[in-house]
């Protein structure tokens, strides 16, 4: 019996020396043409359909296009040759197709033309995606700014509060006809900052503190004092700025990164029942937020009073009127949405056009990306590596959630831009990033040798 114990436990052989990671460059090339081509058809689709003709910048947006896709991969080949293949098309293809639904709507708010716009907002994306992927050369290097990076998140998020509310909530700021939401480059640095801590004390978390009941832990409060603390305040913050959505976000990025450093599945259920008394303290007194529940619980309750469809009554419709094939680009009305439809709502625009297959398809390829990037997490050997790629593609994966959940009924509107899909410059820019992050991860992960980082 000790000998066959012996046998299971043993650590399995590592690779033959001469054994080498393909690098799949020349795949990641391929699924990139492919995204392009896509993108393109679409903007040329959209142009023929509301115009009659083919948009006349055709040829600027696909050759724009196509150079922010090449340089992008260029950049992966020399400096990250062993990153995850999938990443980077995903990116292209999810912006590309952001970039044809946003331009199918100014098709029908001439007065309010946001596509060019959000094409210089993704190229600055692609630019910063270049700069992580070049400069960073080990992720490792991060972990030494875990509090600089946290003291930064909370100013970021503290400033909002001093400038009018937008549409109900304390998030933007607006300068000199620019806007800016700091709370989208927050979260970056507080995943950051969660999995430095959460690293470093790893085995004071899984180890120590008082068994309360099943598997729940009670941890010590010199191991897990400083991390609440921080994301008391960063929740206190965001219950001034009025946004639910963010808080949600911030809120399940430290539980998910809490379980993983853990490995306690209590911490899941003590998080899911605290967000649901928040989630109802907030919806209750907070007039912004009990709007939203109300619309929630009776979407159509503003078409029984006469006064026509509010937004999610009108996002329910556009879906309903895309059935499994949709009504094509160009051919639907998701346009009375109003204000929040290439933002909040932009979802709502691909069920009704691209139908419940087109959507499907979207949101596969966010299911992807969240599934490689926990893919990398896992090949990774230093717990902080581990911890940053899961937590990087836990906040892809929330706001899919959350916005997804929104905009069909299943849980109250939030507010929060759809990844690469919606309007919003600072959005974009930092999904870049974090897509740059996580193709350094998977380089790390797949690269043979001690490249691949020792156990911290």
């Amino acid at each position: 019996m000790t000998a066959l114990t012996a046998k299971v436990t043993e650590p399995a052989p590592p690779p033959p020396p001469g054994a080498r990671a393909p690098k799949r460059r020349g795949v990641e090339l391929s699924l990139l043409f492919g995204a392009v081509l896509i993108a393109v058809l679409g903007h040329l689709h959209v142009g023929l359909a509301t115009t009659g003709r083919i948009p006349a910048p055709a040829a600027h947006y696909a050759a724009g296009l196509a150079v922010a896709a090449l340089v992008a991969h260029l950049a992966v080949r020399l400096y990250a040759p062993y990153a995850d293949p999938l990443l980077l098309p995903i990116a292209v293809l999810l912006n590309g197709l952001g970039l044809v639904l946003i331009q199918r709507l100014d098709a029908t708010t001439p007065g309010q033309a946001t596509a060019d716009e959000q094409l210089r907002w993704s190229a600055l994306g692609v630019v910063l995606f270049v700069l992580a992927v070049a400069l960073l050369r080990d992720h490792r290097a991060l972990q030494k700014y875990a509090y600089l990076s946290v003291a930064v998140a909370l100013a970021l998020m503290l400033v909002p509060v001093f400038f009018p509310a937008v549409n109900g909530a304390h998030i933007w700021i607006r300068f000199a006809g620019l806007s800016f939401q700091p709370g989208e480059f927050a979260k970056i640095l507080l995943a950051v900052f969660f999995a430095s801590y959460l690293a470093a004390n790893r085995t004071a978390l899984a180890l120590t503190g008082r068994t309360l009941f099943w598997k729940l832990r009670l941890l010590p409060g010199r191991v897990l004092g400083p991390i609440l603390a921080i994301w008391l305040l960063s929740v206190g913050v965001l219950v001034l700025e009025r946004d639910l959505g963010t808080s949600l976000l911030f809120f399940g990025l430290f539980v998910i990164m809490l379980f993983t450093a853990t490995g306690r599945i209590g911490w899941i259920a003590i998080g899911l029942l605290l967000s649901a008394v928040g989630a109802y303290a907030v919806g209750t007194f907070e007039p912004h937020v009990h709007g939203r529940v109300d619309d929630w619980l009776n979407p159509f309750a503003s078409i029984e009073r006469g006064d026509g469809p509010g937004q999610l009554a009108q996002s329910l419709f556009a879906f309903g009127a895309g059935g499994l094939l949709g009504a094509g680009l160009g051919h639907g009305q998701s346009f009375l949405i109003g204000f929040a439809a290439k933002s909040d709502f932009i979802l709502a625009t691909a069920g009704e056009e691209l139908g419940l297959v087109g959507l499907t398809a979207i949101l596969l390829l966010y299911g992807l990306l969240v599934a490689r990037g926990f893919r990398a997490g896992l090949a990774l050997r230093d717990p902080f590596g581990r911890l940053l790629a899961t937590g990087l593609a836990s906040i892809v994966a929330l706001q899919v959630f959350v916005i997804a959940g929104g905009v069909t009924g299943l849980i109250p509107l939030t507010g929060m831009a759809m990844p690469f899909l919606a309007q919003g410059g600072s959005s974009v820019v930092t999904n870049w990033i974090i897509v740059a992050l996580l193709v350094r991860l998977s380089d790390s992960a797949r690269r043979p040798g001690p490249a691949e980082g020792a156990d911290a």
